[in-house]
């Protein structure tokens, strides 16, 4: 009883309204809110009491979809891009520049020779083919080991459903039958990936279609060699590349002479020895002084043509590329070629990107949260999702090929794929390589970095050095790196660079976000005042009300608890107990009936194992002149 007085002094202390039932409340809400709607339902005749009863019902729902579509919005976190440009002293991008054929020919001729033998015979019966060809006329005898292991083959597709497959070494033709494959021309050239396609076939080949003998050829030659040279040491690999003093003829930064002692020397597997000047992994990255060709970076290249590996490249050049200090050179996605016998000028101009992490972005600051792991690490190089792409294929491909590419970084306890160790490796690599969930696996998992900075190139070339010039350029050139009077050099493998920035100006470009919370609560307010004529006020309004309904339950529900214990023990005990009066009648008239007794006098009997009342012992105290009911 005393929490119930608590709880309704409570309730009317809170709401100082009519009443304490809900349709009370709700009366008295309708009366005293400032929304507008819920007063004219209540105070207008039954009519207008209806359409107003619509109209609010209306408006209402209103309110709740166009909150439901800003919330919405809110919670996709879209953003904004917002250009900005500055003017400051910049730090100058390190550059990479290698060589576009890894090693020279004269180093590794004795580890390609039998391949080179072997390439040349199938150019030789591609080119001019005659039923007498076959492997046994070539002296000395081909060793066909490294053929059999990824064979290339003609296919003659006149019979579409049933193509031939005609191997370059033997005379017999073998009908398609489960070796079945699609190409583009009558003749396609295809080098089988598959380990088991040898001369007498197999049902599980995988063929790769090409339109030219000339991509096959170079594609055939590229997976045998890579499998030659994974078994040669890292350092030897290195002293078959391109060393930097013959390769740096000349430098100069600014105003400031350089040499090649101020590039540091990577391997990469595509173009063997590369170097990279304003690296900054030892010394803190230049600034450069002004913009203009006066104030950058001057190089002069010996790419020695003539020492290039005839099958693997067909590329002549230099393979440069700008980027961030202490960032890993991907020259094959990002780099640009120069070429030989030109004057290259390259003007950069600097692009800032700024992107907005979580929840805005899917980007990552240092790829920390990558669940990849990066095997470019061990470069000491920063994230990129280039090195990330490349890690999780590598990494994929050690796990199911039990081997990984030459091209990328090893994981901890694997070694590079060969033939001789690894027999299926060049199936495996082209399956996985072709396969779209592998691919989208690495693209799920990898993220962009949330800032970069990229270098937009003006590239222009001139013919250099021209004919009136040619001759004490040469000369001079050969006598500084070789110590001769003799001219060693040419236009063909002579390159000059000129890199520089076109201006100080850079630009950023910064993500933000589309919508705020004061964006959110703004609109919020601005639909319930356009729709309801609400304010915040209003919303405290209605909590009110809703607490107030929450009181009114719990004295119901504690009313209704009270309810259900009389009523159980009124089922337990049906008569009521007898009064005092009652009692003492009793005992003074023996001839007095109880309500409760039984006809005849006679008392209602006990409950079994309740003691009969004793009224011997029952005293009365009379009541006295001043003991009155209050």
């Amino acid at each position: 009883m005393k929490l119930k007085k608590y709880l309704v002094r409570a309730l009317h202390r809170l709401q100082k309204g009519p009443g304490y039932t809900y349709k009370e409340l709700l009366v008295w809400y309708c009366d005293n809110t400032n929304t507008h709607g819920p007063k004219r339902i209540i105070k207008e005749g039954p009519k207008k009491k209806l359409i107003w009863f619509f109209l609010t019902l209306l408006f209402a729902s209103l309110v709740f979809w166009q909150w439901g579509i800003l919330i919405n919005t809110y919670l996709s976190y879209n953003v904004t891009s917002s250009l900005s440009i500055g003017f400051k002293t910049m730090k100058f991008p390190a550059v990479t520049v290698c060589n576009a054929n890894p090693f020279k020919y004269s180093e590794v001729k004795h580890l390609l020779k039998e391949l080179d033998r072997l390439i040349e015979a199938a150019l030789e019966r591609i080119l001019q083919p005659t039923s007498g060809n076959s492997s046994e006329n070539v002296f000395p005898p081909l060793d066909l080991e490294l053929w059999n292991q990824i064979p290339l083959v003609l296919i003659d597709e006149h019979d579409k459903d049933n193509p031939v497959i005609l191997d370059i070494f033997e005379t017999n033709q073998t009908a398609g039958g489960n070796e079945t494959a699609t190409g583009y021309e009558d003749y396609v050239n295809l080098p089988a990936v598959c380990p088991q396609c040898s001369r007498q076939g197999s049902e599980n080949c995988t063929y790769r279609n090409f339109t030219s003998a000339a991509q096959a050829v170079t594609e055939w030659y590229i997976l045998q060699s890579t499998s030659i040279l994974s078994k040669v040491p890292l350092h030897e690999r290195i002293r078959m590349g391109y060393q930097a003093e013959d390769m740096i003829l000349a430098c100069l930064y600014g105003a400031e002479p350089c040499n090649y002692k101020n590039f540091t020397q990577i391997y990469h597997p595509d173009h063997g020895n590369c170097y990279i000047f304003n690296w900054g992994m030892d010394e803190e990255a230049l600034n450069s002084s002004n913009p203009g060709a006066e104030f950058g970076l001057k190089l002069i290249l010996d790419i020695s043509q003539q020492d290039y590996i005839p099958y693997l490249s067909s590329a002549a050049g230099a393979r440069l590329m700008l980027h961030q200090q202490k960032s890993f050179p991907f020259l094959k996605d990002q780099g640009i070629y120069a070429m030989a016998g030109t004057e290259t000028s390259i003007g950069v101009v600097v692009d800032e990107l700024e992107r907005m992490g979580y929840p805005y972005s899917d980007c990552t600051v240092n790829g920390s949260d990558i669940p990849v792991k990066n095997l470019y690490s061990q470069y000491n190089t920063s994230y990129s999702i280039q090195a990330c792409l490349r890690s999780c294929f590598q990494n994929h491909m050690a796990e199911i090929c039990g081997c990984g590419h030459y091209m990328f970084p090893l994981p901890e306890g694997v070694n590079y794929c060969n033939n001789e160790d690894n027999p299926g490796w060049a199936y495996c690599y082209s399956s996985l390589r072709s396969s779209i969930k592998q691919r989208q696996i690495c693209i799920d998992s990898c993220k962009e970095t949330c800032n970069d900075t990229q270098y937009k190139m003006t590239i222009s070339m001139a013919d250099w050095p021209s004919e009136a010039s040619e001759d004490w350029i040469f000369h001079i050139l050969s006598y500084e790196r070789d110590m001769s009077t003799n001219v060693t050099l040419d236009r063909n493998g002579i390159i000059k660079l000129n890199i520089y920035f076109q201006e100080y100006n850079y630009r950023t470009i910064s993500e933000s976000a589309a919508t705020t919370i004061v964006w959110l609560l703004s609109s919020l307010g601005g639909q319930f005042g356009f729709w309801m004529g609400g304010s915040v006020l209003c919303l405290i309004e209605f909590g009110e009300i809703i607490i107030d309904s929450l009181w009114i339950t719990i004295i119901n529900v504690i009313s209704w608890c009270k309810g259900l214990k009389q009523r159980r023990a009124q089922a337990r005990y049906p008569d009521a107990p007898p009064t005092v009066s009652e009692l003492v009648e009793a005992h003074s008239n023996p001839g007095f009936q109880h309500e409760g007794a039984l006809p005849g006098g006679e008392a209602l009997p006990p409950e079994p194992g309740t003691p009969p009342p004793n009224y011997d012992s029952l005293r009365v105290q009379p009541l006295g002149p001043h003991s009155g009911a209050e």
